[in-house]
């Protein structure tokens, strides 16, 4: 599925949107170059699962826990990340069960550590927006990207 969002307020509701779709947790990674509004979509999901409070990029803490009212969150940024096994040390694993969901931004920097994402987002320059790629991953990503192909009025 590919899309096209035209401005950060786009962004934020796609993520939103994006929130619906998941049912009971999963991992999504957030793959693109500094400034594709990563972060962006990781606040519109948070909204979407009902955080109401503030949203701060996790550059330097690798990881920020939300409880919302979906469930637990945990947006991940492994940007300043090393080596894959600082991951260890963080205690990665435990952030990953079946009903959490992981945001992960830069996971590429956790190649071999991470488990296998459900849907992978691939965000890139288009003119003055933003493209989405979206690329199903397991069975669950699978129903992301068809609630979505509903839901969604992008194009």
């Amino acid at each position: 599925m590919k899309c096209y969002l035209p401005d950060e307020q786009a962004m934020a509701e796609f993520g939103g949107q994006l929130a619906q779709a998941i049912d009971a947790g999963g991992v999504v990674f957030l793959l693109g170059d500094l400034g594709m509004g990563k972060t962006t979509l990781s606040r519109g999901v948070l909204r979407g699962c009902g955080h109401t409070g503030s949203v701060k990029s996790p550059t330097y803490t690798l990881v920020e826990p939300y409880d919302t009212p979906a469930g637990a969150v945990y947006h991940f940024d492994l940007y300043r990340l090393s080596d894959p096994e600082e991951l260890e040390y963080l205690g990665i694993r435990d952030y990953f069960s079946d009903d959490a969901l992981c945001l992960v931004e830069w996971p590429e920097k956790g190649a071999g550590i991470l488990p296998q994402p459900d849907l992978e987002i691939r965000l890139s320059l288009s003119g003055p927006g933003r493209e989405l790629e979206l690329t199903a991953k397991t069975q669950k990503g699978q129903r992301m990207v068809d609630i979505l192909n509903k839901t969604s009025n992008q194009t």
